[in-house]
């Protein structure tokens, strides 16, 4: 029968799939003569990882003793850029962002809250895209949707598959462009995200417009925010783009957190052949440029396309599907690399007094 410092000691070297480090010092162990009650701690969630991490604790116990297996989680705010004051009821901000239209953002954006969420964090998603909003849609609201209102000043915003959600979208109807120029557009940008009362966030996604432009600008100096993910195809020309994304991130002090790299393969419907006709790898050549880890390869399917656009986003519509375990991958990976971010800071709060 081990020791219970035996125990610890192999514990400490089970290696953390997300982050591929050991896991360390973060273990507490109660036992008896015929059970090993074990907690783990970890700074993001990962409930659905649970099963795998509990099998391995076994493998490396193995001592005839009935193991079981307590997960804590606890995120906490991590520092962001400038030492700007945090957003009330917002741990970490953040931002999904690409340097062009057209490689699924924002089908990534969505499913990768949804993923954050089913790992057992609380979640929100802003739609910074003023022009073209979209997760009011992906989420499958109906276009009579509006927020609440408290203290007739702050939004509360509309919730779905446990997700709060805020959007341009819940604002204007179908029809009604929004016609405006630079500053009108980034000053209903900040109104929207800091009259709006979020919930007890432990992450708050930005589905970012694409480009470099005056949103971004504007989020990068007045937001806090505490890193970004850089979606890109395979495809040369969205590298490019994604590069100019990437460097923009990096002047402005903003940590990007990784790569996701979105259309990978396609993938027949027909017979299932994989093929990957945007090239191959882009994603990883781009990650180790810039010092980066890829997140997660996601394959261009047409179930994704349809699944977003009925407002039923495959991590919903098929959870148990092998995409949407690339998705809870990428959730898990991320909330890891975020939790590893070496400052934290106190969450001062703006935007929320009755004055």
């Amino acid at each position: 029968m081990l020791t219970d410092q035996e125990i610890l000691s192999a514990l400490a070297q089970l290696s953390d799939e997300n982050t591929g480090v050991p896991f360390g010092d973060v273990w507490n162990i109660e036992t008896s003569e015929h059970a090993v009650s074990i907690r783990l701690s970890l700074s993001y969630y990962a409930d659905r990882e649970k099963d795998s991490i509990k099998k391995r604790v076994m493998s490396v116990i193995n001592d005839g003793r009935t193991v079981s297996l307590e997960i804590d989680n606890n995120v906490v705010a991590a520092s962001v850029q400038n030492n700007l004051p945090g957003l009330n009821g917002v741990k970490n901000v953040i931002a999904v962002a690409s340097g062009k239209g057209g490689v699924g953002k924002s089908t990534t954006t969505v499913n990768l809250a949804l993923a954050m969420a089913k790992e057992g964090a609380k979640v929100g998603i802003l739609d910074a895209d003023i022009y073209g909003p979209s997760q009011g849609m992906m989420m499958g609201f109906s276009l009579e949707t509006r927020p609440g209102v408290r203290d007739d000043k702050f939004f509360v915003p509309p919730v779905a598959h446990g997700i709060q959600v805020m959007s341009m979208a819940f604002l204007t109807t179908k029809e009604t462009p929004v016609a405006w120029r630079g500053p009108m557009v980034t000053g209903a940008l900040m109104q929207i995200l800091t009259q709006t009362d979020w919930e007890e966030l432990d992450y708050l996604f930005i589905d970012m417009p694409p480009g470099t432009g005056d949103i971004q600008l504007t989020l990068s100096q007045k937001v806090p925010v505490t890193g970004s993910v850089i979606v890109t195809t395979p495809q040369d020309i969205a590298l490019l783009d994604a590069r100019r994304g990437i460097e923009m991130f990096r002047k402005v002090n903003i940590s990007v957190l990784g790569v996701v790299e979105n259309m990978s393969t396609h993938i027949c419907s027909s017979c299932g052949h994989q093929e990957a006709i945007f090239g191959e790898e882009g994603g990883q050549t781009l990650a180790q440029e810039y010092g980066v880890g890829v997140l997660g390869k996601l394959p261009l399917s047409m179930s994704i396309r349809k699944q977003a656009d009925t407002g039923a986003p495959t991590v919903v519509s098929e959870p148990e599907s092998d995409i949407t375990e690339i998705y809870q991958s990428i959730a898990r990976k991320l909330g890891a690399t975020l939790a590893t971010k070496t400052e934290t800071f106190e969450m001062p709060t703006i935007g929320m007094s009755d004055d």
